[in-house]
Formats: structure tokens, sequence, C-alpha cells
């Protein structure tokens, strides 16, 4: 019984959205429970999908939280 974690900083996909919203979240599981059954043969009843969003303060890549490391590569 495959558990996929998918985490995403909770920001919003378009301009407006302050999250990721229901119509992308049942895309997102959909593909990876279809990926799973295509891939390793898993029922999509045997497959559980957890989105957590996780806030753009609590997020960091490079050594540096988000929001400055996209204001840092901007200026490149």
């Amino acid at each position: 019984m495959p558990i996929v974690t998918i985490q995403v900083t909770r920001e919003g996909s378009k301009p407006g959205n302050d999250s990721v919203t229901a119509e992308e979240k049942a895309q997102l599981i959909k593909g990876v429970s279809d990926l799973l059954l295509n891939v390793l043969n898993k029922p999509l009843e045997a497959t559980f999908v957890v989105i957590e969003e996780v806030e753009m303060e609590n997020w960091g890549w490079g050594g540096l939280p988000a929001a400055e490391f996209r204001r840092q590569r901007a200026l490149k």
C-alpha cells in the first residue's frame, strides 16, 4: 500500500490564489495514483496521497529562505 506525500509551498499557482486549489489537488492525487498503477501495478484503492502545504517562511533551499533565494536568482 503506497503512501505518497506531496509538499508544496502555500502561495498559489495563479494570481489571486493563496494556496493550491481543490481542483489542482485533485489532479495531483489522480496523477500520482495513476502513475503508481501504471508503473508498479498498485491498485487505486490501495494508494494514499497526502498533500501538505507549507508556509513560505518555513520553506528554504540553497541555504536561504525561499523568498530570498528567488529574489537573488531573479537578479542574475
